[in-house]
């Protein structure tokens, strides 16, 4: 187990609020401010639909905060995250380092209620401090199924969701 204690009750403040100011970002559209979230050389993997899809560097972050904000089925969905586990990581040359798994669901706000619950999974998270500051390195969106119910029996499988026509990616070649 890692030393939790090494980490300030400063620091996990301030992983509470990385992870808030990213489901901000990215649930307003503000794609500068969700660049913002993430160190130079970071990657973002979402384990969701039958092809993972990942994301490399600043340039793929804001890739990914256009394809939303111009994703005409994304507006009025909010980012719900919750029962964040932080744990102390060794440090290195750059800065302090934790793991994150945080609890995840988005809901979709349009219309009258009652509103749609659109995904329930989970955040696997790799943080690091550069200049002072809390970034992603590393960001895994999965789904509440496959290794993180092993325990259970006749589970432990991932079971990847058909990707929406909605949310289909338009890669640049």
């Amino acid at each position: 187990m890692s030393d939790s204690a090494a980490l300030s009750v400063a620091d996990r403040i301030a992983v509470q609020d990385l992870i808030a100011r990213y489901a901000w970002a990215l649930d307003t559209g503000d794609v500068d401010a969700l660049v913002r979230c993430f160190t130079p050389d970071c990657v973002v993997i979402e384990e969701v639909f039958e092809d993972p899809d990942r994301w490399e560097g600043h340039a793929g972050v804001r890739a990914l905060g256009e394809h939303y904000r111009n994703s005409p089925g994304f507006p009025g969905r909010q980012h719900h995250v919750s029962q964040s586990l932080v744990e102390s990581l060794p440090s290195d040359s750059n800065g302090h380092r934790c793991a994150v798994k945080s609890f995840a669901f988005v809901t979709e706000c349009r219309g009258e209620p009652p509103y749609t619950l659109r995904f329930t999974g989970y955040y696997d998270d790799r943080l690091v401090t550069r200049n002072g500051e809390w970034l992603f390195h590393e960001r895994t969106i999965r789904l509440w199924d496959g290794p993180v119910l092993a325990r259970f029996p006749g589970h432990g499988t991932r079971v990847p969701r058909k990707r929406p026509p909605e949310l289909v990616i338009q890669r640049k070649s």
